[in-house]
Parts: C-alpha cells; structure tokens; sequence
C-alpha cells in the first residue's frame, strides 16, 4: 500500500500530476481542487498523500495499479469516506470533486443536496445517498478552511478548536460555530488562547 510519494513536480495536466523521483516517473492522478493548489509548484519538490487502488475488472485479468494523490491526510481521508458511498467510487469522486474539501464538507453537513447535485457527475440521488452517510461525519472536515485563516492569522489550531467545542457547549450549532470563528480570524488577529477568542468573537456579536 503506497500511503505517500515525495518527488519533483515534473507536470501536471486536468487530471494528473507526474513526479519525478529518482530514475522513475509516476502518474498521479489529482481532483481538480488539488491540481489547482499545485499548478504553481511544477519544478519544485512537493509531497502528496495517496489513495493505492487497482482499476478494472479481475475477471478478465484487466487490472492497472493507480494513485490518488492529495496535499494532505485530511482531505485523503475525506476522499475515502466519499467514495464510499454507494455509486460513487474513485473515478466517478475524482470526477465530482471540483470544489474544496471544507466547501464540500459544508454542503453535506448543511444537508444541502442541490449544491451537493451541482458537483460534476452527482445527481440528486447520489446528493441523497451521501448526505445521508457521511452527514454527521463532516465537522472536522468543514473546519479546514478556519484552520487556514488561522495560520495566516498565526492562531494555534488547538486554540481554534477548543473555542469551536466552547461555542458547541453555549449551545451554538456547529454550522453557526464556524461562521462565529470564521468572522473573527478573517481580521487576521492574533489570539494566544480560547479567552481571548471568545470574547472577540462576542464583542463582534454585540457590534462593539
């Protein structure tokens, strides 16, 4: 099981990115959400985090090994949980996959199946059967866009998310947790723990 490939960024294309390592070259194929966060990397040294599946069919000996590779753990674990569900699969999530993790995330969670309908090769039922499976398995992956917004910010990410479980436990919805958060780090503050925070997020609340 092939879990994580280092090497040169020798091309990238609609649907696969090519490294260079060593001797060798290997063909990785990419969503379009990853290519774009690595069309400005060509020629530079990048590390993806991968999906080792077998495609076609053993029955009549056609099978070829390929790799699914992402920028990080999260989003590969996210890819694995989509392709789950029924009549998704790798080719047909590859495909689908146009928008970030965290956006996707936020349409399953949020249970809206007509965005969920607008992504490449995913009608309403497939939208269906997917919100229905992976629903309440979409926090942790909607919070990845306030993880980025907290780097900027230069907010520890175990800052960000002991706030997030605070707002849950005053009684805010997860959805509205993340929206209070992510009001407050898109001011690029720095806030060196869940106190201080917290009473920025209020403050903003009030309007002060």
């Amino acid at each position: 099981m092939i879990t994580k490939i280092s090497g040169n960024l020798v091309s990238i294309a609609d649907d696969r990115a090519t490294l260079g390592i060593d001797a060798f070259e290997y063909q990785v194929m990419i969503p379009e959400f990853t290519r774009r966060q690595l069309q400005h990397l060509v020629g530079e040294n990048v590390q993806l985090h991968t999906i080792h599946y077998l495609e076609g069919n053993p029955a009549q000996g056609r099978v070829s090994p390929r790799l699914v590779g992402f920028t990080n753990e999260a989003e590969r674990e996210f890819f694995e949980l989509f392709c789950s569900v029924d009549g998704v699969g790798v080719r047909k999530a590859l495909r689908a996959m146009v928008r970030p993790v965290q956006e996707v995330a936020s349409l399953i969670e949020e249970q809206d199946a007509k965005g969920l309908s607008a992504l490449p090769g995913v009608g309403p039922a497939t939208a269906d059967r997917i919100i229905a499976k992976l629903r309440r398995k979409m926090p942790k992956f909607a919070l990845l866009r306030i993880d980025e917004e907290a780097r900027e910010a230069e907010v520890e990410h175990d800052v960000v998310h002991d706030t997030y479980q605070a707002l849950l436990t005053l009684g805010h919805s997860e959805s509205d947790a993340r929206k209070l958060i992510d009001a407050v780090l898109a001011e690029k503050k720095k806030f060196s723990d869940v106190d201080s925070l917290l009473k920025a997020i209020y403050q903003k609340v009030r309007g002060e």
